[in-house]
């Protein structure tokens, strides 16, 4: 393979000819064999968002020559548009700070300026990597800029998707609002309630957690580009920082806005660890709704059976016939994932030491990877499981009146100690608390009738009033 040679502060190396990448990326792919997964693709999306912003706050304040500025700001959007994925090639557990990722992007870049303007790949006289590309800026402010602006632009995508679940959700809230069912508390007979309500309360709670994650999400938005190497500025114009932010809030398309102290975005990184905190409890949500499809849908006749949903695959290399609920499961599994990565990132977080926290990329990786998989995840979620679930009415009609709570609707007219030992007998004979409640005749057919009534009993309603001859009740 024909080869060039590129010299740095070590010494010479040959690479590949026709790389874009340079000697630092090429040190970096032997130093770091670890994983074999790469950057996020949104990751590197974000760099060239940086480098196109810096280098046209650089011409703008003529620290950079125009020609090769222009040149700077065309590789950069060409980096944006992923036609130079294949040249990142820096394993996503690497050197602390990001170091080589972001030389990767700055030889990337440079390489690319040069071809446009009409040079060959490593000759740096045109344009340099560090010197021109890398302009008066730093890995320490960079890198927790392009961190903090991919998980803003992937968190775009996963918002639609929420918004989607929470439709769906209370669409079978809707729907579902004249199924009667037993609640369950303790994974013991509850009183009676509605199945719309219980999807109902689902989309509010998925509600609740985008809402949580938009809020965390602002906290991305104060960017400490400009500070250079420890937050100070140095080897910066001071124009430069207004300039090159208030240019990426226009390219990406974002509100962005230059922290009030930049030691501050360099020391720490407060911010990733609420986005992610944020996407650890939509996931303990989903895991949560996701176990309890599974536990609805269980049987078809040994399990509750009072939902159905898709049959999407066979589920057994054994069993003939056997339908698996996949779709919950993989929910589970994927949430599972977020919460792991939240733990990583929380541990880096708090890793940060005085001027610098060097454990960025394992902030940028697991925070982006939550919002990929939570996304792919939960369209599968709501098209493939959610959407389609169905309702098996006569087993919620059976559940309803065979839950022994029912006797709690008792307790106004009878007191909790009469109630309770209707609903002792119940469990004991196993006849329904209507026909103990009409033999003890401690409540006439009528009043008994009407406050056993199931659908009363899935909202707030007044007391009923019990006259003393016990033939009437009314409300009062």
């Amino acid at each position: 393979m024909a080869t060039r040679s590129e010299k740095d502060s070590i010494g010479v190396k040959e690479i590949p000819a026709g790389v874009h990448y340079g000697i630092q990326t090429a040190r970096a792919i032997e130093n770091f064999p670890i994983s074999g997964m790469r950057a996020h693709p949104t990751l590197i999306r974000s760099f060239g968002m940086v480098k196109e912003a810096a280098a046209e706050a650089n011409k703008a304040l003529g620290l950079l020559d125009a020609r090769q500025a222009d040149a700077i700001i065309q590789a950069s959007r060409e980096v944006q548009q992923g036609k130079w994925d294949q040249e990142f090639m820096v394993d996503v557990f690497q050197a602390g700070a990001g170091v080589s990722f972001h030389m990767n992007t700055n030889e990337v870049i440079s390489n690319r300026a040069i071809k446009i303007l009409g040079g060959e790949l490593g000759d740096y006289s045109v344009v340099h990597p560090n010197d021109h590309v890398n302009y008066g800026q730093s890995t320490n402010d960079v890198f927790p800029t392009g961190m903090r602006l991919g998980a803003l632009l992937e968190l775009e995508s996963l918002y639609p998707v929420l918004d989607s679940l929470v439709a769906a959700c209370d669409s079978k809230g809707k729907k579902f609002h004249g199924i009667l069912k037993s609640g369950r508390t303790h994974m013991q007979d509850a009183v009676p309630m509605r199945l719309g309500q219980e999807f109902t309360a689902y989309a509010g709670a998925i509600r609740r957690a985008k809402d949580a994650i938009c809020t965390a999400s602002d906290s991305l938005r104060e960017l400490g580009l400009g500070g250079s190497a420890v937050g100070t500025g140095i080897n910066t114009h001071p124009d430069y920082r207004e300039l090159a932010i208030a240019a990426l809030a226009r390219i990406s398309g974002q509100k962005l806005l230059p922290v009030d102290d930049m030691r501050y975005a360099m020391q720490s990184n407060f911010a990733m660890a609420r986005v992610s905190s944020a996407l650890r409890n939509l996931a303990l949500e989903v895991i949560r709704t996701s176990n309890d499809l599974r536990l609805l849908s269980s049987g078809p006749n040994t399990g509750f059976a009072e939902i159905n949903l898709p049959a999407l695959q066979p589920g057994s290399s054994i069993m003939p016939g056997k339908i698996n609920p996949v779709i919950p499961e993989l929910a589970a599994m994927v949430c599972f994932q977020v919460v792991g990565n939240d733990v990583a990132v929380a541990m880096a977080v708090q890793a940060g030491q005085l001027e610098l926290n060097v454990m960025m990329p394992t902030m940028a990786y697991n925070v982006m990877q939550s919002i990929t998989i939570l996304r792919n995840m939960l369209r599968q979620f709501t098209d493939k499981c959610v959407a389609g679930v169905t309702v098996n009415k006569s087993r919620c009609d059976f559940y309803v009146q065979a839950t022994v709570s029912l006797a709690t609707a008792l307790n106004p007219y009878i007191g909790y100690a009469k109630a309770a030992e209707i609903a002792k007998e119940a469990v004991a004979t196993g006849k329904s608390i209507i026909e103990i409640a009409r033999a003890k005749k401690l409540l006439s057919d009528e009043q008994i009738n009407e406050i056993l009534d199931p659908e009363r009993m899935t909202e707030p309603q007044r007391p009923l009033e019990v006259s003393k001859d016990r033939e009437k009740v009314k409300a009062k």
